[in-house]
């Protein structure tokens, strides 16, 4: 069905389109309702695929929150509705989207650089022209389009504007990016605050709708009321222990460093396929959880009014009888093959590099070293940032 990545009917006068950026197309009598409309980079295969199923307007467009991927589909819409004279269509979403938008317009070049690392896409360009929503609501909000009714309800999880879509007459639940086949993406180091305990929180209200089909922002739907409950439960518990054990080690007076090395997901969930990192890592959300309820600091004195890092590697090589033997150790660690001298191999040629950022032989070792660590790396996040750090060795920019 949706592997194809063709638009497939899931329910009548609901279809489903996987990509990267799903979309749920809804049939009514006043027009197509979609919730999501995909990336720039898929805008026109998104709309031939509606325009293959349906030739009716797009009455209504629903955003389930405001990440790129998920919002660049309305123009091709638009263009058409210009073209035909009919009704633009109208873009609903949480009040927080717009928040998000002027956030983006102000952070474009940031943006454009983390996207650029996290994706290792060399000629990513950031938007910098968003298609706002012409409607708001804030906490619930009833829709109505012909015939059909969607219940909104807004929720906190990997955005604080998420919306989640209800389509209550065929138990059919549009979640968004609350649930995507993968760990959940609570703790993306490039990116603003995650919020795992409400994220479980939603999960287990969606659980209590008892839906037949679920209709995720990335991956393939789950059909069957008993699947989907397993599925959310067991993410809602995943979350929930990461967040408890965090909590108890910061009430204890854990420095950052001890509970990031000691916190781990509940080893009964490890086999599940919809928990796997392949795009955040746990370690990561334990980060994004202290950020939340602990701030920047991570406990380490030094670090709260700290050395620059360069005059600090400067200091560190010295005594260590230079910049070479620095970087020689971290060789030998790497050569090791296990992970934690793995991570050790990481801060010493990275000390090693920032003290003598033009000795070739460092950055050979240093690219050799990050090299390991990317093709070791199960998450595009950190893949992503070892493989930066690969080119940066190289002289190559971002």
């Amino acid at each position: 069905m949706a592997e194809s990545g063709h638009l497939s009917e899931v329910a009548a006068g609901v279809s489903f389109l996987a990509s990267f950026g799903n979309c749920t197309v809804i049939d009514t009598d006043e027009g197509l309702v979609m919730v999501d409309t995909g990336s720039a980079f898929n805008a026109t295969r998104v709309h031939d695929e509606v325009r293959a199923w349906s030739k009716k307007p797009l009455h209504t467009a629903i955003y389930s929150h405001g990440h790129v991927d998920h919002v660049f589909g309305v123009g091709a819409f638009d263009d058409e509705a210009r073209r035909e004279g009919w009704r633009a269509p109208r873009v609903f979403a949480h009040a927080h989207v717009r928040d998000r938008f002027d956030r983006y317009l102000l952070t474009r070049g940031f943006n454009e650089i983390i996207n650029r690392r996290q994706f290792a896409l060399a000629t990513l360009a950031w938007p910098d022209t968003y298609r706002y929503p012409d409607e708001v609501y804030e906490h619930e909000h009833t829709l109505r389009v012909g015939q059909r009714t969607f219940e909104l309800r807004h929720e906190k999880g990997e955005t604080d504007d998420a919306t989640v879509t209800w389509l209550a007459e065929q138990r059919v639940l549009c979640s968004g990016d609350l649930f995507v086949w993968s760990s959940p993406n609570a703790g993306n180091p490039q990116k603003v605050q995650r919020y795992p305990l409400e994220w479980a929180q939603a999960l287990r209200r969606m659980v209590s709708l008892e839906p037949e089909i679920l209709l995720p922002g990335h991956g393939l739907p789950i059909f069957g009321a008993a699947r989907i409950a397993q599925a959310l439960s067991e993410t809602a518990d995943y979350l929930e222990d990461l967040v408890a054990q965090t909590l108890a080690m910061m009430n204890e007076g854990a420095r950052l460093s001890d509970v990031v090395a000691s916190v781990k997901p509940p080893a009964h969930l490890s086999d599940r396929p919809y928990l796997q990192a392949i795009y955040d890592e746990p370690e990561f959300i334990v980060h994004n959880i202290w950020r939340l309820y602990g701030g920047w600091w991570d406990g380490n004195p030094a670090n709260l009014k700290p050395a620059s890092e360069r005059r600090l590697a400067v200091e560190l090589c010295e005594m260590a009888g230079g910049a070479t033997r620095m970087a020689e150790r971290a060789q030998a660690l790497l050569e090791r093959g296990d992970d934690e001298s793995w991570r050790l191999a990481g801060h010493l040629i990275e000390t090693a590099w920032l003290a003598s950022p033009g000795d070739e032989a460092i950055g050979r070792v240093r690219q050799q070293v990050f090299q390991a660590r990317a093709d070791a790396a199960s998450s595009t996040m950190a893949r992503g940032v070892f493989h930066w750090a690969v080119r940066e060795s190289r002289g190559e920019t971002l």
